[in-house]
């Protein structure tokens, strides 16, 4: 397996991730011995070191440092909220045009941290097919853009507001996967890591990088009318 790299310098790095890939080794996911890093490693011949991290089942761009001193860099970066990140998710129901989702996750240890993400909508379909008390299934494209970066943010955040992101598990509408999975033989989270925005802690220089939807997210576009 080799990785579609979507920008390379002498600092960085960057992949577009397949969903279902894990960065790197966990012990959540002790059945599983491919990891975007060690795949990445190889694949270039030299160290790399995840400057931010990917839900297993998020597809799209993922960065790396080719250096420990890059490293700590980019991570500053993320940690000053200099790294603008977008995010393509389709979710059930019709959002609104734009919001902002101010809602507060709790950590594994029981505290609750602030998270923000602020979201708009790119398209809305509608499908004929009966789903719980309603005569139709509606959907929505949108755009999302975490202002923190807490663990499952965007997962929790939509579902939170009633619309899930569509085969989200556990977060998302058990009815929805199944519908998915059962007529369009589909059960890829659709969310994406869009694109990544900064500026080079080295050359200064401003770093645009936006990953290509892969083929499941299309597939679902398409189903959809979404083009």
């Amino acid at each position: 397996m080799t990785l579609d790299i979507l920008y390379r310098d002498d600092d960085i790095i960057a992949v577009n991730k397949p969903h279902g890939l894990l960065v790197h080794r966990s012990s959540i996911a002790a059945d599983t011995s491919v990891f975007a890093l060690q795949i990445l490693r190889d694949q270039i011949q030299q160290p790399v070191y995840p400057a931010h991290r990917l839900d297993r089942k998020t597809g799209g761009v993922l960065l790396f440092s080719l250096s420990k001193e890059m490293d700590a860099c980019i991570q500053q970066l993320f940690a000053d909220k200099q790294m603008e990140k977008k995010y393509w998710a389709i979710v059930r129901g019709f959002t609104n045009d734009d919001g902002t989702i101010d809602y507060p996750l709790r950590k594994e240890n029981g505290n609750l941290q602030d998270a923000v993400t602020h979201f708009r909508t790119l398209g809305r379909a509608e499908l004929a097919l009966p789903s719980g008390k309603h005569d139709t299934s509606r959907y929505s494209l949108v755009e999302a853009l975490p202002v923190t970066g807490r663990m499952h943010q965007i997962r929790k955040h939509f579902a939170h507001i009633f619309h899930p992101i569509i085969a989200d598990r556990p977060h998302g509408c058990n009815k929805q996967n199944k519908l998915w999975k059962d007529r369009f033989q589909m059960d890829t989270m659709m969310l994406h890591a869009h694109s990544l925005n900064f500026m080079h802690p080295r050359t200064k220089q401003r770093i645009f990088i936006q990953a290509p939807l892969q083929s499941a997210f299309v597939r679902v576009m398409q189903l959809l009318d979404l083009e």
